[in-house]
């Protein structure tokens, strides 16, 4: 189940082994999970995973690589840039012989247009830097600081920025702004209310919700056999 992949390297790096994280039987269909990023990562981890194994049991192989940057990466976050992502995650199709894509909420900001799939809840590089920036805030507000998200957004764009204790570079911050998920020929939305209830990414804490993980992999199933998701 748990294994590595190996990520192109920037120009002049040298190439470092990630984590992934595998349902790999040699099966049909092999499907490429795109995370959710950041802070949603965390609330949404366990859910995926659940995601995975019932899919799994379903007869479907997936294989969820860590991003540069991500998780165990001993590369530093603050380095990546969408583009190396998106670099990143079209290798990871391509040495892991995918035949699909599920992209979870950011993670549709880099999903291989090759492949055919699914964007679960997607979400736009702007609206996640806006949460990130409105919970900073917040908490500088809460702790006597004088911050504003107009001020965030030009040290962002300048120097990159820490927000929610993770460390964004410039170059990486600065695409967020203007990056929106595209959907590909092949793929199609999965929007939250074809699982039912409300994102588990809204929660304080990470949780997970069986109902919604069941939901969420009968309809990539039957998608898989031919109905539409």
């Amino acid at each position: 189940m748990l294994s590595s992949w190996t990520p192109p390297a920037p120009e002049g790096a040298t190439a470092g082994e990630e984590l992934l994280v595998a349902f790999d039987r040699e099966r049909d269909f092999r499907l490429l999970i795109c995370p959710a990023w950041f802070d949603e990562a965390n609330k949404l981890r366990r859910f995926t995973l659940e995601v995975m194994r019932r899919l799994d049991r379903a007869g479907v192989d997936c294989l969820l690589p860590d991003l540069p940057g991500c998780n165990e990466s001993l590369a530093p976050l603050e380095g990546q840039t969408l583009e190396g992502w998106r670099a990143a995650m079209t290798a990871a199709a391509r040495d892991l012989r995918a035949t699909h894509v599920l992209a979870i909420r950011a993670g549709a900001l880099i999903a291989p247009p090759a492949l055919p799939g699914w964007h679960y809840a997607a979400q736009s590089g702007t609206k996640l830097l806006r949460g990130m920036i409105r919970a900073r805030t917040i908490a500088a507000r809460e702790a006597g600081l004088a911050e504003t998200s107009e001020g965030l957004m030009a040290e962002g764009r300048a120097a990159g920025l820490t927000l929610g204790g993770w460390r964004i570079g410039p170059a990486m911050f600065s695409a967020l702004e203007s990056a929106e998920p595209t959907l590909a020929p092949g793929q199609s939305e999965l929007a939250q209310s074809a699982v039912g209830g409300p994102g588990l990414w809204l929660r304080a804490e990470p949780g997970e919700d069986a109902g919604q993980a069941d939901r969420l992999a009968a309809r990539i199933v039957q998608s898989l056999a031919g109905a539409p998701a």
